[in-house]
């Protein structure tokens, strides 16, 4: 599928495979899927990775591909365009993205650097991170984040704790990034806990999903049990009532036969 804005074409892809792609689909698959879990239910966000920029109405040769790229406060115009489109016209969305994140390969390393970060300012991107896997050997540190002040960007506070992590806070977001071992998780301040990465929200909605059949079904088995008590308690009820119905018949044709007897008997 391509796009038309009268007649210039603005392609989807390019046609070549993902830079890196062994070593950063994983990585770029997990962050997009966390941060989407996240924002699923803010009106207006919208939360992509390795999606086509177009910068430049009438050139499609300007054109870039985040990693993974959050926007906030969008038009439902301004979605139904994205959505339409498949690709970001910057132009019709009306805004650039608020945060956008590129994770370090060896392929990548040298353009998310240099021209990809002039870029990124130029068009207004509020928030550039860059994450690296290795610690330091595509960027030279783990992670790093910039807000843009007057047109430049200028670091945030990083902190590093004595067990290697390193984070700092996205005010875009409203999370903490923290790099450990390798691995980028975000932390919700707000709510005080971690963002489940897609996979984990699945489990954890499967495991809720179990336990709430499990109680059900626990339910059920008490349901059936206390229906089973009450059956038997109604059965011997019935049964002690047939009983004395019994008894009682035996005593009246008792005492029937004893009036006849002292009848016969003249008494």
């Amino acid at each position: 599928m391509t796009t038309r804005s009268a007649t210039i074409v603005y392609p989807e892809t390019d046609g070549m495979p993902l830079p890196d792609g062994e070593f950063q689909a994983p990585l770029y698959i997990n962050i997009v899927g966390t941060l989407r879990v996240h924002f699923k239910d803010v009106p207006g966000a919208r939360v992509n990775g390795d999606t086509f920029f177009y910068y430049i109405e009438g050139d499609p040769r300007r054109s870039f591909s985040p990693d993974c790229y959050v926007v906030l406060g969008l038009s439902a115009e301004s979605i139904e365009s994205i959505e339409r489109n498949n690709v970001y016209l910057l132009w019709e969305v009306g805004k650039a993205p608020d945060f956008i994140l590129e994770i370090g390969s060896e392929s990548t390393s040298e353009v998310d650097l240099g021209r990809k970060r002039a870029l990124y300012a130029d068009i207004g991107v509020s928030e550039y991170w860059r994450y690296d896997l290795t610690g330091g050997d595509f960027y030279g540190e783990p992670l790093v984040g910039e807000r843009l002040v007057n047109g430049e960007y200028v670091r945030f506070e990083l902190r590093f704790e004595d067990d290697g992590r390193v984070w700092g806070h996205s005010e875009a977001l409203n999370l903490d990034l923290w790099w450990s071992d390798g691995e980028l998780r975000f932390w919700d301040p707000a709510a005080g806990h971690w963002l489940l990465s897609q996979e984990e929200e699945r489990a954890g909605r499967l495991s809720a999903e179990i336990m709430a059949e499990s109680e059900r079904a626990g339910r059920l088995s008490a349901e059936i049990m206390a229906e089973s008590e009450r059956a038997s308690r109604l059965s011997a009820e019935t049964l002690a009532e047939s009983e004395r119905a019994a008894r009682l018949a035996s005593e009246a044709r008792l005492a029937e036969m004893e009036a006849e007897l002292r009848r016969l008997r003249g008494e």
